[in-house]
């Protein structure tokens, strides 16, 4: 567990005393041990820590036991969850590295929604999660502090990345000079969603695409047929490094136009999207890229929720929601990384049943 010590070395310990009788990483070992297992609460830990003693003690000492549920708890509440997300991200960027992760990291958010509190009056628990589509990693996660918004949020999660080599997606709620700006800082390149909130921007694209002699610079199409509808996508590139010299627009060198038709029951509706590019590519690597933005949602949300039950988890207390999350993902990486062709699901069950598979899934953070 070397890599993982290694990377989680630097987490501040908020015990004090007697109460630190029991190792901080040990007890983070245990814990991201019982998620691999499909553990989703502290007295799950404890009970994983009970039944598995002997496989644990293989590579943990215990000098002091096993935890409790509620020293399981107590640290989660009392865990920096900034500190924690750093350490996360840096042992995510590992496993990325040994993944040879490269390619589209898709950033959107996430709202874990039985994390409310209403006694305390508190909103449920939002995240930005950065996801990189090819590798299916999470590379990094930022909650929403209260009284901010996601904007801040994600700009906080840039600061944590390396994204050279990666092109970074995102909504239109983030095209803002200020996030292209910090995308391009940290080694990437960006394809953002282009909306009302750069009117200025989207007026001078109309006005461009109105111009009946303007050919694209490049053009691809793509057609899918599944669950009873078929769906055209159409895109153009238009190099146009004036718009982003006009409006001040860090790294503006391309705008991207999708036609998306979709016909279902023998009815046809087409919507329009808009693009901005840090740099000209070509249609068909466009519209691969705008395609993989939105695998964030199949493939990290809907398996948080439906495998890991992330929606229906019921943490509320101080850090606990947060610091879970971040285990759910650091769980969720290590059984993508394993090369047993399975489902994760099926990956869960083999780890609780089998020591073996558990001990090599854990093997892999070394």
């Amino acid at each position: 567990m070397g890599w993982f010590a290694d990377c989680f070395e630097d987490l501040p310990d908020p015990r004090t005393g007697n109460a630190q009788r029991h190792d901080l990483l040990e007890m983070l070992t245990i814990a991201l041990a019982a998620s691999v297992c499909g553990g989703e609460t502290c007295v799950d830990f404890a009970d994983f820590a009970e039944m598995k003693e002997g496989p644990l003690r293989q590579f943990l000492r215990l000098d002091n036991g096993l935890p409790s549920h509620d020293t399981f708890s107590r640290i989660f509440r009392l865990l920096d969850p900034r500190a924690f997300s750093a350490c996360f991200t840096r042992f995510a960027e590992g496993l990325a590295a040994a993944a040879k992760a490269e390619g589209v990291v898709a950033i959107d958010g996430k709202t874990l929604r039985r994390s409310f509190d209403r006694a305390a009056g508190a909103s449920p628990l939002h995240m930005v999660n950065a996801f990189a589509s090819e590798t299916r990693l999470v590379l990094g996660q930022v909650s929403v502090a209260d009284k901010s918004n996601e904007i801040v949020a994600l700009r906080a999660l840039l600061d944590l990345l390396d994204l050279s080599g990666t092109t970074v997606t995102a909504d239109a709620m983030h095209c803002h000079k200020e996030t292209a700006a910090a995308i391009l800082s940290k080694g990437g390149d960006y394809v953002l969603a282009l909306k009302g909130n750069q009117s200025g921007i989207v007026a001078d694209v109309e006005l461009m695409l109105a111009d009946p002699v303007l050919r694209p610079d490049d053009q691809a199409e793509t057609t899918d047929a599944e669950h009873g509808r078929i769906e055209t996508r159409r895109a153009a590139v238009y190099a146009t490094p004036w718009l982003g010299q006009a409006h001040a627009f860090p790294g503006l060198s391309a705008i991207a136009v999708i036609d998306a038709t979709r016909e279902t029951d023998g009815r046809a509706t087409t919507v329009r999207r808009l693009y901005c590019l840090s740099k000209p590519m070509s249609a068909a690597r466009t519209l691969a890229v705008v395609r993989a933005h939105w695998s964030v949602e199949n493939q990290l949300h809907w398996v948080l929720d439906v495998v890991l039950d992330e929606d229906a988890a019921r943490n509320r207390k101080d850090n606990g929601p947060e610091n879970l999350g971040v285990l759910r993902r650091l769980a969720l990486n290590l059984l993508r990384l394993n090369p047993l062709p399975r489902s994760i699901r099926r990956k869960i069950k083999l780890a609780g049943w089998n020591d073996e598979f558990l001990i090599a899934v854990l093997a892999q953070v070394r």
